[in-house]
């Protein structure tokens, strides 16, 4: 059996349904949002209070997630977090107003899902080589565009049928029993664990990325493809329904459906051309992310510039599948330049800047749209998606061969 189906491929089998949860458990919130806001009576603001705090919360704590990440077991950090999460979910649905949905949504809910990330990508780089880490990787994160696609129409059949509470239930029980079984099949992990003080540790993360020109420059581009990227999720099911008279569901389907699919392809895509090229050139994975940026921003662009519906969604698809190609080397790329006991903290260090920076820009698209409109947002969201390429261009060339270690 092993020899068929080796731990380190089991080990992605798990950590992808765990990040399936992991995005299904935010993302249903955002699907049943109206029928929560009519029950509770709660203003459009109070609801996108509840959406903001998550992001913040969530970026404040990468920087922890990624010290208990290097510091401590990442089956553990993982499972715990899986639990964390899912049970917040499972009690979102006795939710009576704002300061439970806050507690429940953006602490605990937001907390978790911090937590996971930088310890599942670091175990998973721990047991796959170059040959096969940003495949395994990528396998991973096409877990995030399924939890989209799928928790939006299971959430949805649900809630008609039982009520926006019983959504919340089934999915954090169903999380609550997977932490469970990762607990009992995930094997102990030791490699990658530093045994430094915590102070030392702390200190050698942070000088292990801010002393980095290369990881400043992935950084940079990561807030840039976030900023685009969060300004798109939201907006897009407004804009297909104001743009082209869609009805809210099939406008909500539409704008997860088609740039998420085919970002599953894109991401499978750009691993294995990145790990086909990687011994031949150290720059390849950053070559692919700036190719997905540069061949994606058109397609941006014309989301903003369709006069049909078939043409926007096309322009949907074109974006989802390039912007799988950056997805496929996100993390791969940093622990090429990061020593192996600080790359959780390196990630979370990324992360963290980029959530910090992407959180505006629902707001700004929002700020913009009574003067440009939703259409000419979109325009201008393709072009800081267009510059976002120069950071990776500018690091394969200068920086990327003083620092790769792996």
């Amino acid at each position: 059996m092993r020899k068929t189906f080796p731990y380190k491929w089991e080990l992605v089998f798990w950590l992808f349904i765990a990040f399936f949860f992991n995005q299904a458990d935010r993302q249903i919130f955002n699907v049943l949002l109206l029928d929560i806001q009519s029950d509770l009576g709660l203003t459009s603001s109070q609801m996108g209070l509840v959406g903001t705090a998550l992001i913040l919360v969530n970026g404040l704590l990468l920087p922890v997630a990624g010290l208990l990440g290097d510091r401590l077991s990442k089956k553990w950090v993982i499972v715990g977090a899986l639990l964390l999460w899912s049970t917040a979910t499972a009690l979102t649905g006795l939710s009576a107003g704002l300061p439970a949905l806050i507690l429940l949504r953006s602490v605990a809910t937001g907390g978790g899902e911090a937590f996971y990330s930088p310890s599942a990508n670091k175990l998973i780089s721990e047991n796959h080589g170059p040959d096969s880490r940003a495949t395994a990787i990528s396998i991973h994160q096409a877990a995030l565009y399924l939890g989209f696609i799928v928790s939006g129409v299971i959430a949805a059949v649900v809630a008609k049928s039982w009520g926006w509470r019983t959504a919340f239930f089934v999915f954090g029980g169903c999380g609550i029993v997977l932490a469970v079984l990762m607990a009992w099949r995930i094997h102990p992990d030791n490699a990658g664990r530093s045994c430094e003080p915590v102070g030392r540790l702390i200190g050698g993360g942070f000088r292990a990325f801010f002393t980095s020109p290369t990881a400043w420059l992935l950084a940079i581009a990561c807030a840039g493809f976030q900023f685009s990227g969060q300004a798109f999720l939201m907006w897009a099911p407004a804009y297909l329904q104001e743009g082209f008279a869609m009805d809210s569901t099939r406008a909500a389907f539409d704008a997860s459906f088609f740039p998420q699919l085919f970002s599953i392809a894109g991401v499978l895509l750009g691993a294995r051309l990145a790990d086909r090229s990687i011994r031949k050139h150290y720059a390849a994975r950053l070559w692919v992310q700036a190719a997905g940026l540069l061949l994606g921003a058109p397609f941006f662009f014309l989301i903003g510039r369709a006069d049909s519906a078939m043409l926007v969604c096309a322009a949907m698809a074109g974006y989802g599948l390039f912007k799988g190609m950056y997805d496929s080397n996100l993390f791969a790329a940093v622990y090429d330049i990061i020593d192996p006991h600080y790359r959780a903290m390196a990630t979370s260090f990324m992360m963290m800047f980029s959530y910090l920076i992407a959180c505006l820009s629902p707001w700004l698209l929002g700020a913009l749209k009574p003067a440009v409109g939703l259409s000419g947002g979109m325009m201008l969201m393709a072009a800081v998606y267009l510059a976002s390429a120069v950071p990776l261009l500018i690091a394969s060339r200068f920086t990327l061969r003083k620092e790769i270690i792996s």
